[in-house]
């Protein structure tokens, strides 16, 4: 066989290969790393996401669903090329480290505190979240806790401030779960308890237990329970592995037409999860 000819047949072999897992993706061109929330990926959008971004960009997306501080430290150690997380004050501190160079706000919904229906701290009847709060731990009612640094936990430990009250870490009724979403959620009902929930997952929680969850949302509308989610590219400059290229375009992709009519689109049980509102 002519050496141009046998070639051209190698590279097509090595193009049929498969990617073995644990193969250094990391280091594969055309693979995007991204580091995101627990409620995108319990909530079911990813799938409906990102499907859409590969056959667009002829890429394959690489996902690590952890809490946002983690998904920002990943970000921080050069092991994502994109984050998609949902805690502003964080963000900032991400882009005052120079890890990034700007982020672009892609889609929001609210967190909720959710309850068993019989609500014996009197939770709902409180004007505000931080106030159904105070109620709780005057109950001494079990609380599960994120505890992981998440949007999630942030937004908690800034209602328990706004409450006038310290974080009751130590307290027997106060569970740090250290999970995700879901779990935390589940871990909740178990104990007839209470927890903070973005609405998003606890629309597909109420959807996995038929529509009739042994918890309720007990208290929502509140303005300071805003929760809104932004994509950030990771700065190549302090972390050389990072895919600005690729990431760039999940970035505008997601912020774009296409992308934000998925995630409008994007609904469990009649009711939409997120609000896209990339500007």
């Amino acid at each position: 066989m002519p050496r141009r000819n046998a070639i051209l047949v190698l590279v097509a072999l090595v193009g049929c290969l498969p990617v073995v897992a644990g193969a250094q993706p990391a280091t594969t061109p055309g693979v995007l790393r991204l580091a995101t929330t627990t409620s995108t990926a319990d909530t079911g959008l990813l799938g409906a996401i990102l499907p859409a971004f590969e056959k667009v960009c002829g890429c394959r997306v690489d996902v690590v669903a952890v809490g946002t501080g983690q998904a920002l430290e990943i970000g921080r150690r050069g092991d994502a090329d994109v984050v998609l997380v949902h805690s502003y004050k964080a963000e900032l501190q991400f882009l005052a480290e120079r890890h990034a160079r700007d982020r672009f706000d892609v889609m929001f919904n609210d967190f909720v505190l959710v309850g068993p229906p019989a609500d014996p701290a009197g939770a709902a009847h409180r004007t505000t979240a931080a106030a159904a709060l105070a109620a709780i731990a005057e109950a001494r009612a079990p609380f599960a806790s994120r505890g992981d640094k998440s949007g999630t936990h942030v937004m908690e430990l800034d209602l328990w401030k706004a409450a006038g009250l310290a974080v009751p870490e130590k307290e027997s009724w106060y569970a740090q779960a250290g999970q995700g979403m879901m779990a935390t959620i589940t871990i909740a009902a178990e104990k007839s308890g209470y927890t903070l929930a973005d609405r998003g997952t606890y629309i597909k929680y109420e959807n996995n237990l038929g529509g009739n969850p042994p918890l309720k949302i007990l208290v929502e509308g509140d303005q300071t329970l805003l929760n809104q989610y932004a994509v950030i590219a990771v700065n190549p400059a302090k972390c050389p592995k990072a895919k600005l290229d690729l990431a760039k375009a999940f970035s505008a992709w997601i912020a774009g037409p296409e992308g934000q009519k998925v995630i409008r689109e994007f609904k469990v049980m009649g009711k939409p999860l997120f609000t896209p509102n990339a500007k």
